[in-house]
């Protein structure tokens, strides 16, 4: 198998620098509670208007209301200098089950390109893999949507190891978005090798693991049955405690740069040269102007390696 496109999409574009946003509570009303559209309108404005490039969307957020949300905002901006990357895989005609067929994909390219309104999209991922459809066929759908100048990079997200290697026979996958962050570190051992080798970029979604690194929870905290986290075993008992620790290293490492234990995680992602771009979420500006603090904390390859020994 030979790479057809070696040059790495995100890398060699000149006006990123590797800080998106997840725009999930953007139009994601089927996904949070209490989400108006003028409030994903403004973050997004705000995200702009602070030098981010990348929006990351997705069908499945509002089913199609970020899209369409997102097309209303990026028509005042130069749309060459942005990067929009959004999902499909949530078939409504199957009650919302993933579908991975040519047909249902290059259907949701172009219903994709009608929403946000755009002669292009960015970046195209298959949001979850489906049970039955060939992922070699899948991208090859995608493929032609790029060949048609439709799509410019194919993205897998929610892809294990062997769906990725099925889906990338022929060299066309660009990038895979998955789960990962200091607390989950799961693809480093997973996926990373695979990626290096065929020149395909990450980037990875829950980079602040839920809240568990933004100092927020305590060591003494406990959490109720009605409560999501007790579900959650990143937030029980000795595992719990050891994130904590390792927390702790991000605040004490967060004084010499005047950073929170999150600026200071999402700066350690942004040194780190296997991850290609970081989309944290946002509900208000506020929040994403607290996250973009992280671009100005430039981390001692010495932090860098304490930081990464804390948490493995």
């Amino acid at each position: 198998m030979q790479r057809r496109n070696p040059m790495a999409y995100l890398k060699n574009f000149t006006t990123f620098n590797k800080f998106g946003l997840g725009t999930n509570k953007v139009g994601g009303h089927n996904l949070f509670d209490n989400l108006a559209d003028e409030d994903g309108i403004a973050l997004v404005k705000a995200a702009l208007d602070s030098g981010v490039t990348l929006l990351d969307t997705a069908f499945a957020y509002g089913f199609g209301r970020s899209e369409e949300l997102i097309g209303q905002v990026i028509k005042d901006y130069d749309r060459s200098q942005l990067i929009i990357a959004t999902k499909a895989a949530h078939d409504p005609a199957q009650n919302y089950a993933f579908n991975n067929s040519p047909e249902f994909l290059q259907a949701s390219v172009d219903s994709a390109l009608q929403r946000l309104d755009v002669d292009y999209i960015d970046i195209f991922y298959i949001h979850f893999p489906d049970a039955s459809t060939d992922k070699r066929l899948a991208v090859q759908a995608l493929q032609e949507m790029k060949a048609a100048g439709k799509i410019r990079a194919i993205g897998l997200s929610n892809f294990n190891l062997d769906q990725i290697k099925e889906a990338n026979q022929d060299g066309y996958v660009d990038i895979v978005e998955d789960a990962y962050s200091l607390v989950d570190r799961t693809a480093e051992q997973t996926t990373w090798a695979y990626l290096q080798e065929h020149d395909i970029e990450f980037v990875p979604y829950y980079p602040l693991a839920s809240g568990l690194l933004t100092g927020k929870y305590t060591k003494t905290q406990t959490f109720t049955s009605d409560d999501w986290q007790s579900r959650n075993p990143n937030f029980q008992g000795e595992r719990y405690q050891a994130i904590l620790a390792g927390v702790d290293i991000l605040a004490e490492i967060g004084q010499a740069y005047n950073a929170s234990p999150s600026q200071v995680a999402l700066a350690w992602y942004l040194k780190n040269p296997n991850i290609a771009a970081l989309i944290p979420g946002a509900r208000i500006a506020a929040q994403l102007h607290d996250n973009l603090k992280a671009l100005d904390v430039a981390l001692s390859d010495e932090d860098y390696q304490k930081i990464d020994a804390a948490f493995k």
